[in-house]
């Protein structure tokens, strides 16, 4: 079993170590795998932007810079061949993608080597808890001191995200915070030392009372909640409810529909009860139109070869 330094809230050390959990700390340190994770991670932090010219990108020596034979010097086809200054370049970098995979089991192989390799040099360090309830720079500088790492490169790792452990720890040019399932290899192979949080290894996490923490400052420490007077019953408003308000609305055009439909009905049956009113007699116009048409009407028609 591997064992580390436990150290309270405000950096004491405590009397026993912290048992390390036996799933993860097992001793295992495979070094090829550990280099594998490295160079994977360190490829795939690469942009890939760098570019050369060849010859055929660089502008200029269209033309031979002089004439084939008769100078006396060597043949030259063009001033911008690569052993010419000003020339391009052979076989220089050009945009790629350096992403490289790696299998998730070998990934999980390599962590686990790193935190065996930093709990087995004595460079594991758990803390109980982190009770950074507002940022706090100079309160975790004080801490990571008070452990022995002032000078060391430091790597926190909290059991959940912690803002403000995280805005605390930001300024410190030499300190990493993250979360302790985020920490990679290369994070745990970066630093000199691993500081981690009590419940990131047990998996149970508690919130501390204020009278755990001796050194909180009294503008942290929270004061019990002054429970709220009980509102007085609201009066009963006069008139209707809005329920019934909505009701009497809807009644009252309903019967307005039904008295508009009544009327309509009624004013029906009286035009069809009215009897017809006799046609108007046909004026002057009209009349000789109609006699010209029913002489026309009588008339016989005439056949091609009648006279």
């Amino acid at each position: 079993m591997i064992e580390a330094p436990h150290y309270t809230p405000t950096g004491a050390k405590r009397s026993a170590s912290f048992a390390l959990p036996a799933d993860p700390f097992d001793g295992t340190v495979n070094e090829p795998v550990l280099h594998q994770a490295v160079k994977v991670f360190l490829n795939n932090q690469r942009q890939g932007t760098a570019k050369t010219k060849t010859r055929s990108f660089v502008s200029g020596g269209n033309q031979k810079p002089w004439k084939q034979k008769g100078t006396g010097r060597a043949r030259q086809g063009s001033t911008r061949a690569p052993h010419w200054r000003g020339g391009g370049i052979v076989f220089g970098p050009i945009p790629r993608d350096y992403r490289t995979d790696i299998p998730r089991k070998v990934k999980q192989l390599a962590r686990k080597s790193a935190l065996n390799a930093r709990a087995r040099e004595g460079a594991l360090h758990v803390v109980e808890q982190f009770a950074f309830r507002t940022p706090k720079t100079a309160r975790l500088a004080a801490l990571l001191a008070s452990l022995g790492l002032a000078d060391r490169k430091v790597l926190v790792l909290s059991a959940a995200a912690n803002e403000a452990l995280y805005l605390s720890g930001r300024n410190l040019p030499s300190v990493e915070v993250m979360p302790y399932a985020q920490a990679s290899a290369y994070d745990l192979l970066w630093s000199e030392a691993v500081v981690v949080e009590e419940g990131a290894l047990t998996g149970e996490s508690r919130e501390l009372a204020d009278e755990e923490l001796p050194g909180l400052p009294e503008r942290e420490r929270r004061t019990p909640a002054v429970a709220a007077a009980p509102r007085a019953p609201k009066a009963a408003k006069a008139g209707p409810s809005r329920g019934e308000g909505k009701r009497a609305k809807a009644a009252a055009t309903k019967a307005a529909k039904a008295a508009k439909a009544a009327k309509k009905s009624t004013a029906k049956a009286a035009k069809k009860s009215a009897p017809k009113a006799a046609k108007p007699a046909a004026t002057r116009g009209e009349g000789k139109s109609t006699a010209k048409a029913a002489k026309k009407k009588a008339a016989p028609k005439k056949k091609k070869g009648d006279k």
